[in-house]
């Protein structure tokens, strides 16, 4: 290389490649590429050192690149990572772990947006006009200049900026007049809360956002509560909040909090051991006393770990996906109220991708083939998925911008560290066009998809422009969004890897995690650990140990995601050193079914605690749908603050007095039959609802329980009797709801048990007896019990998807994948039913539509005497399955009928017979 940069093997005049700009404009001087084994091109690099020679990937021979294998140099000084910390002795936590919610001094460096930074000595600052798009005829560009994004007077014009220059990023060329609804977006007033958060919020910060949430949850009665944020309290260690009432004060209790979450999880702890309340997802239960009473003594507690984390990748999708701001205002509330101080900010990442691939080179039409509809957003994120029911229009771009402002505002106001997409790898087939020479490979099909919209590119971990697109991204993500340093990042979900050889495996986490740190030095990897005991013939010891030691130790906290049932931290030794969080992962696919592991979860978190060299550090809730099951929720945030486990008879007694607002003898025991029975799985327990009743009906169904089916009933019977007294509670008319659905999921089963043991014993009038009743009464009475009730209503879900659109177009679109991701998963049913929901509408029109059909061809094949061929029937059903997607019916979103009357009736009719047929034997 020349000393002004020029490259002597280039002939004079020859063009750059796209890869030596990109690698330019970012700071470093490009490497010269050369085909692997010419001695005569000596790779070079900005710094010193040899060149690493090409390495083919073992066992996969397809390789993206064309033309002949490229080799490159070690590295360039613009990617070159920070220097290693030294490695940390023993299983002792390491200081970079960040601790939430302390005060301005103590606080992570640019944990809000920064000012726009001026360019790096030596580095070309970056072209506005390179990324700006034509729109209507001009050209729309990122504003120039340096205003101070702190300043309350930058606040308003920032908000207008990010819109002006997210649209000009965002939209392809297009002609004005369908854009116009966005654009008069921005000649509005910017509202104040989709301006960037304010820099260095500190305890008089949290102090002010947790007495606005007590206002929006008590109303006038917040004021006799007085709520106070010092992170002194905590003295260095984890969230501390203290009771008391003080003596002769005009309130009832100070609470007082080392974050913002701290004292919104002791006022919860006020609200709901002293004044008998109740918050979960399915309704809040808050009749103050009054007075208010006041503490005799003062009560102090401090979270036994540092962190308490929520939320999972595929939650974005089963259930986020279509919220807007005054549902996540509710669900960040309760976060706080529970305590959770670590959570996942994924909202929006896409515009940041946009950008960046545009800036890369791509055309808008390989960006839209790249990204899927947004009810499967988080397995294109994850490299699952591309292309499926997309593409992802404008509008959904900007409004997610905007939402996601609101989202990291509210979140770290509290305390809360939000957690921040970064890149694991994968990239578009666009960039192969841009970059032909670049080493990717591409990955096998995921879960029954083929390569139509799976089998995604995966950057070689030593290639240069996985740094360069890293680094993009996370940067473009910090500029828009701010930072508290922690990123989530997954390679490999689902999905093996390329080689088994753990010096592959090391290379790609160290490839992640520079990456990181290229775009920010004080970057933390947080990363799911679902892979190491979903596939664990290819994870062992050896396997897992590379990749985790990929990166230095302390910088990567791994989610041991499924713990309560299969815990990866005690065959790893503790991720070899790695900090870890103890997960509950509970639920698969928003399923709606009775379940838990209570068991498991009063006693795992203790036990990984004092695990030989134990690295935990925290609990997680990390369901992949959520609003369901609230009691195991509550019982598991509960045991967040908890130093040893609970009395779980007598917490679950007080559970249901807190939950409906009064004692009740019958609602109690109730619970109790619920708490020994399908709340307590033990075991290897997976909560994937696989009853007959949403599968795709066959002679081969499981229909298998992992308890009694007989507490059920008795507890249906006892929450019935309740009915006088508590009736008029929101949550109790919930939970007789959902009781009474899984009653009567557990009738289905036995209906198909005897409609099997009919056919195959050849009896037509039990056959048709059995088909019956279920298809004509015991499917329909439960589609009107779940229409009675607006949380398990089809057309809820339905709506707030078809809201989320800007035109008639992008609510087709979107209510299209609402239909496909509860149903088929899949353009052919390739993950039939792994979402499934019993919702109002849907257990008729398409659960319903199923039976009837199955019970009519086993008729059919009695009658004529030919044998029921599945393959056949199964080609019949998806007809109906898919015909269920695309038939446009709309739904109510209002609940009709009253849900103790429909209850009662059901009750009268079926539970004679259902409670003999449970104990004549198991179900």
């Amino acid at each position: 290389m020349l000393r002004d940069g020029r490259d002597p093997a280039r002939p004079s005049g020859a063009e750059p490649s796209r890869v030596e700009n990109v690698i330019r404009s970012h700071g470093c001087p490009p490497r010269p590429l050369r085909p692997a084994g010419d001695p005569a091109s000596p790779g070079r690099s900005c710094s010193s050192g040899p060149a690493s020679p090409a390495r083919p990937l073992p066992g996969h021979p397809e390789r993206a690149g064309k033309g002949p294998r490229w080799s490159r140099g070690t590295g360039s000084a613009c990617l070159r990572p920070q220097p290693r910390p030294s490695r940390l002795p023993g299983p002792a936590l390491p200081p970079p772990l960040p601790v939430p919610g302390r005060g301005a001094g103590t606080r992570p460096r640019n944990r809000h947006r920064p000012p726009r930074p001026a360019p790096r000595t030596g580095s070309a600052p970056p072209n506005p006009a390179h990324l700006a798009l034509p729109i209507g005829g001009r050209r729309l560009r990122p504003a120039a200049g340096g205003a101070d994004w702190r300043s309350a007077a930058a606040l308003g014009q920032g908000a207008a900026m990010a819109a002006r220059r997210g649209l000009s990023l965002l939209l392809p060329p297009l002609p004005l007049l369908p854009l116009l609804p966005l654009l008069l977006l921005l000649l509005l007033p910017p509202l104040p809360l989709l301006a960037a958060p304010r820099a260095g919020a500190g305890d008089a910060g949290q102090e002010a956002a947790v007495r606005a949430l007590a206002r929006r949850l008590l109303g006038p009665r917040a004021a006799a509560v007085a709520l106070s944020v010092e992170a002194a309290l905590a003295a260095g260690g984890p969230d501390t909040y203290r009771l008391r009432s003080p003596p002769g004060a005009a309130v009832a209790v100070a609470v007082t909090g080392s974050s913002g979450v701290a004292a919104a999880a002791g006022l919860y702890r006020y609200l709901r051991d002293f004044c008998g309340c109740h918050l979960s997802w399915s309704g809040a239960q808050l009749r103050l006393p009054d007075p208010l009473p006041r503490l005799r003594a003062e009560i102090r507690a401090s979270a036994p770990g540092r962190y308490r984390y929520y939320q999972n990748a595929c939650t974005q999708s089963y259930s986020y996906v279509w919220w807007d701001w005054a549902r996540w205002e509710r669900e960040i509330d309760w976060m706080a109220l529970s305590g959770i101080n670590l959570a996942l900010a994924f909202v929006g990442q896409e515009v940041a991708w946009q950008r960046v691939y545009r800036s890369l080179g791509l055309n808008q039409s390989e960006i839209d083939a790249y990204f899927t509809g947004p009810a499967f957003l988080a397995w294109n994120r994850m490299g699952n998925l591309h292309g499926w029911a997309g593409p992802l229009p404008p509008a959904w771009h900007l409004k997610q911008l905007y939402l996601q402002y609101r989202i990291v505002e509210r979140m770290r106001s509290l305390g809360m560290i939000t957690v921040l997409p970064a890149f694991a790898g994968h990239v578009p087939q666009g960039v192969l066009r841009v970059f032909p020479r670049v080493n990717a490979t591409r990955l096998g099909g995921w879960s029954h998809f083929d390569c139509t919209y799976s089998c995604t590119y995966l950057l070689d971990p030593e290639d240069p422009m996985f740094q360069v697109i890293g680094t993009l991204f996370l940067k473009e993500l910090i500029k828009e969004f701010g930072t508290d340093h922690i990123y989530s990042a997954d390679t490999f979900n689902e999905m093996t890897p390329l080689s088994s050889d753990p010096a592959y495996l090391s290379r790609v986490s160290n490839a992640v995690f520079r990456s990181m740190m290229g775009a920010d030095p004080e970057a933390l990897w947080l990363m799911q650990g679902w892979l190491f005991q979903h596939q664990p013939d290819f994870w062992q010891p050896a396997q897992v140990r590379a990749l985790l030691r990929g990166v230095p130790l302390g910088r990567m906290i791994v989610l041991d995601l499924f713990a309560e049932s299969k815990p990866v931290y005690q065959w790893t030794e503790s991720f070899y050193g790695q900090p870890f969080i103890w997960c509950m992962l509970h639920n698969f696919g928003g399923n709606h079914g009775l379940f838990g592991t209570v068991e498991a979860i009063n006693h795992g978190p203790f036990a990984a605690r004092c695990f030989p060299n134990s690295t935990m550090v925290g609990t997680g809730l990390v369901p992949e749908g959520i609003e369901q099951n609230d009691m195991v929720y509550e019982l598991m945030n509960e045991l967040g603050w908890r130093q040893e486990p609970l009395d779980l008879p007598s917490w679950v007694t007080r559970y249901a007095e807190r939950r409906y607002g009064a004692p009740n003898a019958a609602a109690a025991s109730a619970w109790r039959l619920l708490l020994r029975s399908v709340y307590n799985c033990t075991g290897v327990c997976v909560n994937h609802n696989r009853s007959p009743l949403v599968r795709r009906p066959s002679l081969h169904m499981d229909t298998e329980l992992w308890y009694n089916a007989s507490d059920v009933y008795e507890a249906w019977r006892l929450l019935l009797s309740a009915g006088t007294e508590l009736g008029s509670s929101p949550t109790f008319r919930y939970d007789l709801a959902d009781v009474t659905r899984q009653a009567a999921q557990q009738l289905v089963s036995d209906y198909y048990l005897s409609i099997r043991q009919a056919f195959q014993s050849h009896a037509l009038p039990e056959l048709l007896t059995a088909g019956g009743v279920l298809v004509y009464d015991l499917l329909p009475e439960l589609d009107s019990l779940l229409s009675s009730h607006s949380l398990f209503l089809l057309g809820r879900w339905l709506e707030s998807a078809r809201a989320m659109a800007t035109s008639d177009q992008e609510a087709e679109q979107y209510e299209l994948n609402a239909r496909n991701q509860v149903t088929l998963w899949g353009p052919s049913g390739n993950i039939l039913d792994y979402a499934n929901k019993q919702l109002g509408g849907l257990v008729l029109d398409y659960y319903g539509v199923r039976w009837s059909l199955f019970v009519s061809a086993l008729v059919e094949s009695l009658n004529s005497g030919s044998p029921f061929h599945q393959d056949q029937f199964n080609q019949a059903v998806f007809q109906v399955e898919r015909g269920f997607v695309y038939n446009k019916k709309r739904y109510p979103a209002v609940p009709a009928g009253d849900t103790l009357e429909i209850s009662r009736k059901l009750f009268l009719k079926y539970y004679p017979s259902a409670l003999r047929r449970s104990r004549a034997g198991p179900a």
